[in-house]
C-alpha cells in the first residue's frame, strides 16, 4: 500500500523567512489571511497557477525553478 504524503513546502518557508523574516510578515503582503497561509503551507489547500505566479514574484522565485519550492 503507498501513502500520498503531502508536501512540506521547507525549501519555500527558508525563502519566505529569508525576505520577509516571517510567514506572518509575507502572509500581510499577500493580503490572506492567517488560516489561509497555514492551510496552504500545510498541505491542507493547494497552490493555484496565480497563487504561485504571485509567490514566485514577491519572493524572487524563477519560474524555471517552481518545482523544487512547490512541488518537492
Amino acid at each position: 500500500m503507498e501513502y500520498i504524503t503531502k508536501p512540506t513546502y521547507n525549501k519555500l518557508r527558508g525563502r519566505i523567512i529569508e525576505k520577509y523574516g516571517t510567514q506572518d510578515q509575507f502572509r500581510k503582503r499577500l493580503g490572506i489571511s492567517s488560516t489561509a497561509m497555514s492551510n496552504k503551507m500545510r498541505g491542507k489547500t493547494g497552490f493555484s497557477q496565480n497563487d504561485i505566479i504571485t509567490w514566485c514574484s514577491l519572493l524572487d522565485i524563477e519560474l524555471k525553478d517552481v518545482g523544487s519550492y512547490f512541488y518537492a
